[in-house]
């Protein structure tokens, strides 16, 4: 089959398509033979070397596609059926990939390969920011950076069902559009901007309890201006870089704040997390209170382009490859 391979940490530029040869499942294991992948920030800084992997190494998480073979001793798919994981092991860029049966979800009938393939990661990684990390409530404003990207796009509209007014920061008028149309009641250029100014100003001075933060370095001090007494920066990605060493007492400082590092992992650690926060994502997409945006398509041998595109920050919504 083909796959994309990497041998050495670096830009796009490392990635390389190759003939590679895929094992029969083991023990507990089946084989997804893939009709869309999903691509997402966390490739790119696996690929980068800021999350370091074994090399030389496949890439990719996330994946939807039919089950076509089954290892010994599982009991809970069979050949034929749909599903998408999006946990690993990596190798999801790729016509095929031996998973964890245990790893995987069953696609419902209403929603597309596309659908699950550009939602799964994104989607969950929202349910547990929104519901369990800082769960919020009815009445509450939250200010969410990146807001016309996948998970972005995706939080918008999960914060209006659950009546929550959220703020967005961009990095356009184009993508300001954008978000508002996907549940934002309040779109930032920050480009344009001085959006800590502009999010006292739309809690009366106040700040909000909570900022989700995937951008990292460019917008950590930032969103801790933007929270109120005992407010909660949620920082879960680091699409500028790394967050550099900061002193705590900052936090204490700025009005005794919480700071978290969450991980999709570490909340969906088991079977039955995976397929609760899965089945709560598929629920909203099926009832229509949160739509999924694929903007960007590439074939598999176009993956350094996609990945050019990511970094470029001229994606909006989800971005896939197609095998």
């Amino acid at each position: 089959m083909k796959a994309i391979r990497f041998a050495q940490f670096g830009g796009p530029e490392v990635l390389s398509l190759e003939n590679v040869s895929l094992p029969e499942p083991k023990d507990g294991q089946v084989r997804v033979r893939h009709t869309v992948i999903g691509v997402n920030f966390i490739d790119t800084y696996q690929r980068s070397g800021l999350y370091p992997v074994s090399l030389p190494s496949g890439l990719g998480l996330e994946a939807a596609g039919v089950v076509d073979a089954v290892g010994p001793n599982v009991i809970s798919a069979k050949k034929g059926d749909r599903v998408a994981y999006c946990s690993g092991p990596l190798g999801a860029y790729a016509e095929a990939n031996n998973v964890d049966a245990r790893r995987i979800v069953k696609i419902p009938q209403d929603i597309s390969d596309e659908v699950a393939a550009a939602a799964l990661l994104k989607g969950m990684t929202v349910q547990y920011l929104l519901k369990r990390t800082y769960p919020v409530k009815a009445g509450q404003t939250i200010l969410f950076h990146a807001a016309a990207g996948g998970v972005g796009l995706i939080a918008g509209q999960w914060a209006k069902n659950l009546g929550v007014t959220a703020i967005g920061t961009v990095g356009s008028d184009e993508k300001v559009a954008l978000a508002k149309d996907h549940g934002y009641a309040h779109v930032i250029n920050s480009r344009k901007e001085d959006w800590v100014k502009r999010v006292r100003e739309l809690t009366d001075g106040q700040g909000v309890p909570v900022v989700y933060d995937s951008v990292g370095k460019d917008t950590f001090m930032g969103s801790l201006d933007s929270l109120s007494v005992r407010g909660m920066l949620v920082s879960f990605g680091n699409a500028s870089g790394a967050v550099p060493a900061f002193e705590p007492g900052i936090l204490s400082a700025k009005g005794s704040l919480y700071l978290t590092r969450p991980t999709l992992m570490s909340y969906t650690a088991t079977q039955r997390e995976l397929e609760d926060t899965a089945n709560d994502l598929f629920e909203v997409i099926e009832r229509g209170a949160v739509r999924i945006t694929v903007n960007q398509r590439f074939k598999l041998s176009e993956t350094r382009q996609a990945h050019e595109a990511l970094h470029s920050r001229s994606t909006t919504g989800a971005t896939v490859l197609l095998p």
